[in-house]
């Protein structure tokens, strides 16, 4: 009899949750309806407000939730460490692409409707961005000691831009399959925080 669990079954919450990120990536927040979010998940839209008062709610706790999860998870791999301030790296990486493979219309949300949020929700979700962002500016500057402060937040950042572009592809360019793009993404990030920090090799104006 195999010792695996089953995964936990998707709360009638997350479903939405999802169906709505899905839908305001696809038609932006005011092109959908709280209908339209009902008959994804099979209810009704009036159905919605017994999970959430409305759109606007739904849309703060995807992004906020989101940047809740991100922080969390790289604070997990942190304290784990491993075996080098290196494979820290390397696992926070890892985490990034999961996001930014499984989550990419949250990555579209936060690109286009972050300004729809109320002021609280949005000061939120920049404290928590910058919290992740230090997180992962000490673990680089561990790896690459030569870096100043700045240039460790500035590579960050950059790296971010990369590993976030995935919802940018165009239908017809698609993705390879998973573990080719993952391979890909890894490669481009360790490869930048490595180029960046060894000035020697880059070339001068």
């Amino acid at each position: 009899m195999s010792n695996a669990q089953a995964p936990a079954p998707t709360s009638r919450r997350e479903q939405i949750l999802r169906e709505a990120a899905r839908l305001f990536a696809e038609r932006g927040f005011h092109g959908v309806g709280v209908d339209e979010i009902g008959a994804a998940v099979g209810i009704s839209g009036p159905g919605l407000y017994r999970h959430f008062a409305g759109k606007d709610a739904m849309l703060a706790e995807l992004l906020v939730g989101i940047s809740e999860r991100l922080l969390a998870g790289g604070r997990m791999r942190v304290a784990e460490g491993g075996e080098s301030p290196e494979a820290v790296l390397r696992a926070l990486i890892d985490g990034h692409i999961d996001f930014a493979l499984d989550d990419r219309p949250l990555i579209t949300l936060h690109d286009r409707e972050l300004d729809r949020l109320r002021e609280a929700d949005r000061k939120r979700v920049r404290q928590l961005q910058r919290q992740y962002v230090e997180l992962w500016v000490e673990v680089v500057r561990e790896v690459y000691p030569v870096y100043a402060e700045v240039e460790a937040r500035s590579a960050v950042h950059a790296v971010f831009g990369l590993l976030n572009s995935t919802p940018h592809l165009s239908a017809r360019a698609g993705l390879p399959p998973r573990a080719a793009t993952e391979s890909l993404l890894k490669r481009l990030a360790l490869g930048a925080f490595a180029a960046a920090a060894d000035r020697d090799r880059l070339p001068v104006e």
